[in-house]
C-alpha cells in the first residue's frame, strides 16, 4: 500500500510540474485584428482632442465616435478569437494529455512490466546477498579489494572470475596481484601465462614463456604449460622440437585426456606441413608476427589482433573442420569485447563438431569458461 501511495505522490507531483506552464496565461498574439484595435483606440482619443478644441461638431463628434465604437467591438471580437481559440484548444488537450493519458500509460506499463509483489531490495543488501549474480560478486570482491588491496586470497580468486568473463587487462593484473601478495603458484602462473596470450590473440609472448617455464619446474607433469610451451615453439617456426614436445604429451597423456584430441591436430599438422596463408600453423602468428607483436604499443597490437581475427575467419569459412582454429577465433572475439561475434562463431562451430561429441564438449567446455551462451546447443 505504502508503494502505491508513493507513486500517487510522485506521478501528482510529476504533473504539477509539467501543468504550472500550460496554466499560465498566452502572451498576446500581434495579429491584424490586435493592430485595428489599437488603431480605433486611437481614434476615439482623436475625437476627444477635435471636439474639445472646436475642430468639429458635438453631433458630428457623437456620429463618428459611435461607428469608430462599433468597429472597435467588431475588432475586439475578432482578436479575441485569433488569440485565444486556437491556444485554449492545444492548451486543454496538453492538460488532459497531462492529466489523463500520461499517468494511465505509465501505470499500463508499470502493471504490464513491473513487480509491484516484488520486496524491495537495496544495493547494499544486494551486496551482501549477491546469490547467482557474477556482476554483483565482482562489484562486492572490488568494493572490497579497493579498502584492502593487500588483500591476495581475494584477487586470488577474483583472477579467474575477471578471465572467464573477458576482462583481460583486469584478469591480468589480478594475477599479477596474488603471485606478488601470496607468491607463485602453478595455478597463479597458468593462468597468468594463459590471461597473457590470450590479451596477445593467442601468441605466447615472452613473458608468458617465462610463467610458464617456471609454472613447470614447480610442477613437471603439467600438461596446461607443456602445450603452452610446445606452441610457442611451433610459433617460432621451430617445427621439429615443437612436433616432439606435442608427441612427448601425447605419449604421456591418459586416454581420457580432454585436450589429447588438440594436441594430435597440432602433431597431424607438424607432421604434415599444413600452414596458412601467413605461414603459421593452424592459423597460429608466425615468428615474425610473435617479434611484432612484442614491439608494438596497445592500439597496435588491437589492430593486428583484428587483422590476424578476420584472416582466421575467413579460412574458418572455407576450411570449417578446425578445432582450434574455432576456439582461437571465439577467444578471441571475447577479448576484443565482441561477445555477439562470439556467440555467432560458437553456433557455426558446433554445426561442425556437435555438442555432444568430443570435440564438441570443448567448445562447450570453453563457451562455459569464457561465460559465453550455448544457445541450446550444450544441452
Amino acid at each position: 500500500m505504502l508503494f502505491w501511495i508513493l507513486v500517487a505522490i510522485l506521478t501528482a507531483a510529476v504533473a504539477a510540474v509539467l501543468l504550472l506552464p500550460l496554466l499560465r496565461r498566452p502572451a498576446a498574439a500581434a495579429g491584424d485584428a490586435s493592430h485595428d484595435v489599437e488603431v480605433y483606440r486611437d481614434q476615439l482619443e482623436e475625437l476627444k482632442r477635435d471636439e474639445a478644441t472646436g475642430l468639429i461638431a458635438a453631433n458630428e463628434a457623437e456620429l463618428a465616435r459611435a461607428e469608430v465604437a462599433r468597429r472597435l467591438i467588431a475588432a475586439s471580437k475578432a482578436e479575441a478569437k485569433e488569440k485565444a481559440a486556437p491556444a485554449t484548444r492545444r492548451n486543454r488537450l496538453a492538460q488532459a494529455f497531462v492529466i489523463v493519458i500520461l499517468p494511465l500509460t505509465g501505470l499500463c506499463l508499470y502493471i504490464a512490466n513491473g513487480r509491484p509483489d516484488l520486496p524491495a531490495q537495496p544495493l547494499a543488501e544486494r551486496l551482501a546477498n549477491p546469490g547467482n549474480d557474477v556482476n554483483i560478486l565482482i562489484a562486492r570482491a572490488e568494493s572490497h579489494l579497493a579498502r584492502n588491496p593487500d588483500d591476495g586470497a581475494g584477487w586470488d580468486l577474483l583472477a579467474p572470475i575477471y578471465y572467464r568473463n573477458g576482462r583481460m587487462e583486469d584478469a591480468a593484473n589480478a594475477f599479477s596481484q596474488a603471485i606478488r601478495l601470496l607468491g607463485p603458484n602453478q595455478e597463479r602462473l597458468d593462468g597468468y601465462a594463459e590471461t597473457l596470450i590470450a590479451q596477445a590473440n593467442g601468441i605466447v609472448t615472452a613473458d608468458a614463456r617465462a610463467r610458464l617455464e617456471q609454472s613447470l619446474a614447480l610442477q613437471a607433469d603439467n600438461p596446461r604449460a607443456k602445450y603452452y610451451l610446445a606452441l610457442a615453439l611451433e610459433q617460432d617456426g621451430r617445427r621439429a622440437e615443437a612436433r616432439a614436445a606435442f608427441e612427448a604429451m601425447a605419449k604421456d597423456a591418459p586416454a581420457d585426456a580432454p585436450w589429447l584430441p588438440l594436441v594430435n591436430r597440432h602433431i597431424a599438422a607438424l607432421a604434415e606441413g599444413t600452414e596458412t596463408a601467413t605461414g603459421g600453423t593452424l592459423g597460429n602468428p608466425t615468428a615474425g608476427d610473435v617479434a611484432a607483436a612484442e614491439e608494438m604499443s596497445a592500439g597496435d597490437r588491437q589492430q593486428m589482433i583484428a587483422g590476424m581475427v578476420d584472416s582466421l575467419a575467413a579460412k574458418l569459412a572455407d576450411d570449417p573442420d578446425n578445432l582450434e582454429g574455432w576456439m582461437r577465433i571465439i577467444r578471441s572475439y571475447v577479448v576484443l569485447d565482441q561477445r555477439p561475434k562470439a556467440e555467432a562463431a560458437l553456433q557455426t562451430a558446433l554445426k561442425t563438431f556437435p555438442a555432444d561429441s568430443e570435440n564438441g564438449r570443448q567448445l562447450v567446455a570453453l563457451a562455459r569458461d569464457l561465460s559465453i551462451s550455448t544457445g541450446g546447443g550444450g544441452q
